[in-house]
């Protein structure tokens, strides 16, 4: 996507001419080195099939399982890394140096926070804490191989807690905290715990409520320092301080000999985010994490001790543990944050103090799309209020930039003169961002490429698969891609007949994808039915899961995906509709903060919820002199109809189908939050909760009242 230029010719030739001759004088070698990968083959069928299997080029007569010879459990792992980097940082915290209230024009009053700077682990410090942890836990009745949960935020405690369990081999279910009542019970109740690990603002916010539906639970033990004494809890249950835990653990008395895990032994239980239902318990055993953050270490080059990450997405989610592991594979620093304190204007921290990115200055990141859509959206809304030289500078060097990324060229000119600023929001360090969780659409992975100065690596992979499947690789600037298969597996198609997709389609093989290897999970619990459904061994016993996924298979080994079996619908006059594609090509849209499509096969057009941009629909709505309260906006027949003519144009512009394009729409004057059921801690939209909650708007849009 092109930012549209209007200035003067001979200073456009001018400003071209410049950077182009500093940018050949200085990096000519790497010119020809990006354009030698760039053509490559990433993977090739290793039957020479088109439904595949493919493997890529690197893999193709033995998939990898493992990062170093020996190390096959977790265990393993962390104490190899503290083996060669025992006194360097592991997990960062920043101190809060202190708390206020600050109330908004509107009324609204929001927690502020002033941050100090991070506090640091080291490898060895962060082994014992863990070692000690797992001791106490088992003095407190804890046994291997008998199910332990945690429900907490993304923190350090979080990974001692983990490596704790995966010490004494005790199987961790790990479960969103954004969670209802009921998902919550339900995990706890069908994993029979009776230790859990939390927080103490889950525990009164959230745990305290269903104590009562859990009956088994017994201990609690609470990561923050808290009380000793939590007076009304049910009799029976023994809440615990985290540091308490380990002071008994570190006892002479309570120490024992370990049973360490086997490499077929479950180290995880990880419950689902409910996107399509209710959660489902995925069993991943230790062999399935270490196969999977090898074939993702793979794909990041010179991945060192150098390196520093920014924890800040849900732990209980595949993609964070994975990236975590991945990065204490590799002696990395982990510094943590959360979505609120990311960035200096994060809705927590105190007007003029850092955020943790600035603080912090990460070298590694990992994002969900719905984050990089916000500052994609919020940069390019700044772009519009530049004066005109200034966005005549940003847009020049944005164009020209974009065409030399096409070409695989740098442009470190444009980098150190216009992009700095932008880049410094995320640190100014930033050398790899990991995309996953959701499609990134191909406008925002141009904008982080282009003013972040770094790639985006897009990768494919599931819960099921711990994360693993596809990761682009990072010098490969093509959108709409997620790269080749992992090192760890091999990727092939299978016809749906149904929706018109076959492995000898041209010009590229389509089909459902399959992902088989050593990172493929060993199941749901207690899922016997729904295992045999979604999971196989082939004739070699090598585990395949089936995604759901349509893909397709590019001439040079890439992936791309092109629909989801779940998200097709056939209208009443027969044309079958992509939801997912309708959705990422209409979030383009500045108008649109987030929107989910709707059809019904018993009608003849699809419909649409929005959730639109604030400050996009104000300046739209005063174009026309409508006025009134957020509320009365969203509610209004007459926005309806205007947002609805920028929608439609919009879906024209990106080459929908008319029957494609969303007929009539309800504007949400709410953004849809994990907080409000309506969307999964990685903000993948939960259909059936939206249906649910917009029922009436349905029976209203479709004529029924």
């Amino acid at each position: 996507m092109k930012l549209k230029e209007d200035l003067n010719p001979m200073l456009l030739l001018l400003f071209h001419l410049m950077v182009w001759i500093y940018t050949v004088i200085t990096f000519l070698p790497s010119y020809l080195l990006s354009w030698e990968r760039a053509k490559r083959a990433k993977a090739r069928s290793v039957l020479g099939q088109p439904e595949g299997p493919y493997r890529a080029v690197s893999s193709m007569k033995k998939l990898v399982t493992s990062l170093h010879p020996g190390v096959d459990t977790l265990d393993k792992m962390f104490e190899y890394a503290a083996m060669r980097f025992p006194h360097r940082d592991c997990l960062g915290t920043r101190e809060v140096i202190s708390e206020e209230d600050e109330r908004q024009s509107n009324g609204k009053v929001f927690k502020k926070v002033f941050l100090g700077e991070y506090r640091w682990l080291s490898y060895k410090d962060t082994l014992t804490a863990a070692t000690h942890l797992g001791s106490g836990l088992a003095a407190l009745g804890q046994r291997p191989k008998t199910n332990i949960a945690i429900f907490c935020e993304t923190r350090a405690e979080w990974i001692i807690a983990a490596q704790a369990c995966f010490t004494y081999n005790f199987p961790l279910v790990t479960i969103y905290s954004t969670l209802g009542g009921p998902a919550i019970a339900h995990g706890l109740n069908e994993t029979q715990v009776t230790h859990i690990i939390t927080s103490r603002e889950l525990l009164e916010t959230r745990l305290k409520a269903i104590l009562t539906d859990v009956p088994r639970l017994q201990h609690i033990i609470v990561v923050d320092n808290t009380p000793t004494v939590w007076p009304s809890y049910p009799r029976g249950i023994s809440i615990h301080n985290m540091a308490a835990v380990q002071k008994l653990g570190a006892r002479h008395e309570n120490a024992r000999e370990r049973k360490a895990p086997l490499p077929s032994d479950i180290a995880v239980i990880m419950y689902t985010s409910g996107s399509t239902g209710i959660p489902k318990g995925v069993m991943i055993s230790h062999s399935n994490i270490i196969a999977g953050i090898t074939g993702m270490a793979e794909r990041i080059p010179n991945l060192c001790e150098e390196d520093t990450y920014i924890g800040y997405l849900p732990l209980a989610h595949v993609l964070e543990l994975s990236a975590e592991l991945v990065c204490v594979s590799h002696g990395c620093r982990i510094g943590y944050s959360s979505p609120q304190t990311l960035a200096d204007q994060s809705t927590k921290i105190k007007k003029g103090s850092k955020g943790d990115t600035s603080v912090l200055q990460p070298t590694l990141m990992a994002a969900v799309p719905e984050i990089m859509d916000r500052i994609y959206k919020n940069v390019m809304t700044k772009v519009e209020e530049m004066n005109c030289v200034q966005r005549t500078l940003f847009i020049l060097a944005y164009n020209y930039k974009l065409e030399q990324l096409a070409k695989g060229y740098s442009t470190p000119l444009c980098d150190r003169l216009v992009f700095r600023k932008v880049r410094s929001l995320l640190g100014g360090r930033t050398r790899v961002l990991l995309s996953g969780g959701a499609p990134l659409s191909a406008a925002t992975q141009r904008f982080m490429n282009v003013c972040f100065c770094c790639p985006v690596g897009q990768g494919y992979g599931l819960t099921e698969t711990c994360g693993a499947g596809t990761i682009s690789e990072l010098w490969d600037y093509s959108t709409g891609r997620v790269g080749g298969p992992l090192v760890c597996c091999e990727i092939k198609l299978k016809d749906w007949v149904e929706g018109g997709y076959r492995s000898t389609d041209k010009p590229h093989p389509r089909g459902e994808i399959l992902i088989g290897g050593p990172n493929v999970t060993m199941g749901y619990y207690k899922k016997d039915a729904k295992n045999q459904e979604d999971f196989f061994v082939d004739e070699n016993g090598q585990r395949w899961f089936c995604t759901g996924d349509i893909g397709e298979f590019q001439e040079d080994g890439c992936l791309k995906i092109i629909d989801r079996k779940k998200d097709l619908v056939k209208l009443q006059a027969g044309e079958y509709v992509s939801l997912g594609k309708v959705e990422a090509m209409l979030k383009n849209c500045p108008l649109i903060d987030n929107i989910c499509a709707y059809a019904n096969s018993d009608e003849t057009y699809v419909i649409g919820f929005v959730v639109p941009n604030q400050k996009q629909l104000l300046a739209l709505v005063d174009q026309y002199g409508i006025r009134g309260s957020w509320e009365e906006l969203c509610n209004s027949k007459a926005v309806e109809e205007l947002v609805l003519r920028v929608i439609t144009e919009a879906a024209l512009t990106a080459q929908l189908e008319r029957f494609e394009i969303p007929r009539k729409i309800r504007l949400s004057p709410e953004p849809w939050t994990p907080e409000t059921g309506l969307v999964t801690d990685a903000f993948k939209l939960k259909r059936k909760e939206l249906k649910t909650h917009y029922q009436d708007d349905i029976e209203r849009m479709y004529g029924g009242k």
